[in-house]
Order: structure tokens, then sequence, then C-alpha cells
């Protein structure tokens, strides 16, 4: 059974309702995909500034029942710091890479940071239903 990890942009735009990214994080919930608590504090602190703290707080505490996370552990950050050193993208896009590969989940994102990143991670592109 395929693995699946979201990243904060996938989080992020399921919770706007961006389609087509909505409806496809919304079919794997049921299966509890995974996340990294790094990028679950990124959807904290984008939630925070767009809806306030309390909204931000309700989302986490969602989270927590609806996914499967992974915490910052050294091994963890190590591997996030080494993808980040050999590409161009954020820390935080590289723990969703480090974890998703621990895993071996395919990554589910639409940033373009990531789907460019040229790398032997399995990533499916939600900026339209295609794959790879």
């Amino acid at each position: 059974m395929t693995r699946f990890c979201l990243d904060s942009w996938a989080l992020l735009r399921w919770l706007e309702g961006t389609e087509p990214a909505a409806s496809r994080v919304q079919e794997l919930l049921p299966s509890r995909p995974l996340m990294s608590w790094i990028n679950v504090g990124e959807v904290a602190y984008v939630t925070s500034r767009a809806a306030g703290p309390d909204t931000a707080a309700r989302v986490v505490r969602d989270l927590e029942t609806m996914l499967d996370l992974d915490p910052a552990t050294p091994a963890r950050v190590l591997e996030a710091a080494a993808i980040k050193a050999a590409h161009p993208m954020a820390y935080a896009d590289a723990f969703a890479l480090a974890t998703a590969a621990a895993h071996e989940a395919v990554l589910i994102t639409g940033d373009p940071e990531i789907l460019d990143a040229d790398g032997p991670w399995a990533r499916e592109d939600l900026r339209s239903r295609g794959g790879e």
C-alpha cells in the first residue's frame, strides 16, 4: 500500500478549498497521511496570520486527529539539512521531502521549489490532477 505525505502547500490549499488540490487531499485523509511537525508549524503560522491564533490552534488540534505527524528527530533534521544544502528550497520544504523519504511515501504538493528539485523523491503535483 502506498503511503502519502503532505506538505504545508497541500494542507493550505485544502484549508482554502482550492481545487484541484483540495479534493485530492480530502481523498487521502481517511488513510491518515504523514506530515512533518515542521510543516504543521508552517500551516499554523500562515493560518494565524490569516485568521488569528485561535483558528490556528483549532486547525493544529484537528490535524493531530487526522494525520500521522512525524517529529523533527535529529536524523530528520540532518536529512532535511542535507536536502536544503543540495537544493534551492525552503528548509520546511526539505523537511517535507525528508519525511516522505524516511517513510518511503509519495509527497503530495504543488510547491514549485519541491517539484522542480532534481532528486529521487516520489512526488505528486497537486496543481493539476496529473501525477509526478
